[in-house]
């Protein structure tokens, strides 16, 4: 006894809008296409690229910002420990400002070049190594060349995120003229802007938000009580 045997035929890249038919011992088999959806990994890897590379820009820059805080915050407690003076904590919170700004981004440049020189000869070496003409080495080296991270960007925005994170004291104490409310105050704004630093460096890390909320908060809290401590044992008889 002759039975109807069902076959069917996968395609993966076209779907035939009629079915076709193959005949066995009498038997007309039916031939369906079914068409599958292959997933573009290409696409989903490059997105997945292109967020981890935002991803590090941004996390830098929190970085950045979180330095420029504390160490303008400490330095302004630190002079505010031993001058009640408005303008003598003003002046150190600025000038603090500038040389951390110029030393982040001379460090910046410098680490980023010296990043791109090692690529770069590590690129020659792969070329010499495959042993290609002069022409398509050159053209392999120039386009090698553009996916490489600019030293004069990341020096840019290195010094950017120092100075915007330094900004945040100097404005909380800038238009305060008592003294121990100007000592409050640049320690409340500083507080408020580590908060939100390790809120964003959580997020961008992945990491337990409370966790490093407070792991950021304790740390600037210590550095500026550290330095408080510091010059007011220190600095009240040499001042």
């Amino acid at each position: 006894m002759h039975t109807l045997l069902p076959f069917t035929n996968v395609k993966a890249c076209k779907k035939t809008s009629t079915p076709s038919y193959m005949a066995f011992n009498g038997i007309k088999i039916s031939l369906e296409a079914v068409e599958i959806q292959v997933p573009r990994v290409e696409e989903k890897e490059e997105q997945q690229e292109d967020y981890s590379q935002r991803a590090q820009w941004l996390r830098a820059a929190v970085l950045g910002a979180n330095d420029g805080l504390v160490s303008t915050a400490s330095l302004m407690m630190g002079v505010g420990a031993v001058k009640e003076d408005t303008k003598a904590m003003i002046l150190s919170g600025l000038a603090g400002l500038v040389a951390g700004a110029c030393s982040m981004a001379i460090g910046e440049f410098v680490s980023v070049y010296s990043q791109v020189d090692i690529e770069v000869a590590q690129l020659k070496r792969e070329q010499q190594n495959k042993g290609e003409g002069e022409t398509g080495g050159r053209d392999d080296e120039e386009v090698s060349r553009e996916g490489l991270p600019s030293p004069l960007q990341a020096a840019a925005a290195s010094a950017l995120a120092f100075s915007l994170g330094a900004v945040v004291p100097l404005l909380a104490a800038g238009f305060i003229s008592s003294y121990r409310v100007r000592l409050g105050v640049v320690a409340a704004a500083a507080t408020a802007a580590l908060v939100v630093f390790g809120c964003v460096g959580a997020v961008l890390g992945q990491a337990p938000l409370a966790r490093s909320c407070a792991r950021v908060v304790v740390g600037g809290w210590a550095a500026m009580a550290v330095t408080f401590g510091l010059m007011r044992l220190f600095g009240a008889n040499a001042l």
